[in-house]
């Protein structure tokens, strides 16, 4: 039996999520609404000796991309030799094209049998992208119809969180990102999952320590007249959030925070607030969930990278 670690990428709008779901009750099945089961069923194609039974490093929603995800697997070939990891690689790329589904190996590497994927990553760093209407519709108009006017790329639709606030101050969002770095209880900032954990109930578990947040113009991914079009319509913005983990929803409920700020919801007193009373009942309801298109899992991070 030998481990693999696979470096992926994958464009979530299609998927439900990268977890699978195992329905006990049932027959067991290979859930192919998630990424963790379509590498599941391209892995079969080795026909390995053993179950396969894929390990996850980081759990992202329906929805949410990654840039580089990793997943570690035990594969034992009938004849106990390793398999070629480029080989390795290659096939499950072909296999998961075959299939035209928007995942993609990256690569994949030996690695010992005590390596675990989640427990011996140090950090993991999201990436939120977002665009602001450089000429908004005004207060004064039909704005819920001006916002739906307004021009969007096509290749851009949920790749990205499109913004037709009537005005945006992005300074005022780089100033209050600097209240969430640093350990803080961020119950507040916390969804309820639906999955049991029992580890919820413990009092530290809404802790965390939020390594570096930073924000930088961003820039659009269409192409030929749309790219021009984009860069005269939009603002773009990249927000960098860096941890060792994160709580449920946690990067999509700060993000969502801060484009409040930003577009003139809220003031920094609220995020103030809603971060030194960690509860959910702290939280404020003028801040809206950031959407998941905007979200990618940018790198997980270990002692050699």
């Amino acid at each position: 039996m030998h481990r693999y670690l696979l470096n992926i990428s994958y464009i979530g709008t299609t998927f439900r999520g990268i977890q699978k779901t195992v329905n006990k009750a049932e027959q067991p099945r290979l859930d192919t609404q998630s990424i963790q089961g379509c590498l599941e069923l391209a892995l079969r194609v080795f026909h390995p000796v053993n179950e396969i039974q894929t390990v996850l490093s980081s759990r992202t929603d329906a929805g949410v991309h990654a840039l580089h995800s990793t997943v570690h697997v035990d594969l034992e070939r009938p004849n106990g030799q390793p398999y070629d990891t480029t080989t390795l690689t290659g096939v499950l790329n072909r296999t998961l094209d075959k299939q035209r589904l928007p995942i993609r190996v990256l690569s994949s590497q030996l690695v010992a049998d005590t390596f675990h994927c989640r427990y011996h990553a140090t950090g993991r760093t999201y990436l939120y992208r977002f665009a602001v209407n450089k000429h908004p519709p005004s207060e004064e108009d039909n704005f819920r119809n001006k916002a739906y006017e307004a021009f969007v790329p096509v290749e851009e639709i949920d790749r990205c969180y499109f913004l037709q606030s009537p005005s945006f101050d992005i300074d005022r969002v780089r100033a209050a990102s600097q209240l969430f770095v640093g350990v803080h209880d961020f119950r507040t900032f916390m969804s309820i999952s639906r999955q049991k954990n029992l580890s919820r109930d413990h009092p530290m578990f809404t802790v965390r320590k939020i390594d570096k947040i930073s924000i930088r113009p961003g820039g659009a991914v269409a192409v030929a007249p749309n790219a021009a079009l984009a860069a005269a319509t939009y603002n773009y913005w990249d927000i960098e959030i860096k941890a060792k983990s994160f709580l449920y929803k946690q990067v999509r409920r700060i993000v969502g925070a801060l484009i409040a700020l930003g577009s003139g919801r809220i003031d920094e007193r609220c995020i103030y607030q809603m971060l030194t009373i960690p509860s959910k009942n702290s939280w404020d309801h003028r801040v809206l969930l950031a959407p998941a298109c905007g979200l990618y899992l940018c790198r997980v991070h270990y002692r050699n990278n």
